[in-house]
């Protein structure tokens, strides 16, 4: 689950950047991946957290 979201999390990053790179950015796909980007990695986070206390609880 973990390598699915990291996956997602950098194909995610390396879209925004290049769109940043041709569109600038404040250009609303750059925007909307920026977004969405931010929605991966506190999802990464949330998983990651719960991952490490459950394996405390084990």
């Amino acid at each position: 689950m973990l390598n699915s979201v990291l996956k997602r999390v950098e194909s995610t990053r390396e879209k925004m950047i290049q769109t940043a790179l041709e569109k600038g950015i404040l250009d609303d796909e750059t925007i909307r991946l920026s977004e969405e980007l931010d929605k991966l990695l506190n999802e990464f986070q949330y998983l990651e957290k719960n991952d490490i206390i459950i394996k405390k609880v084990d």
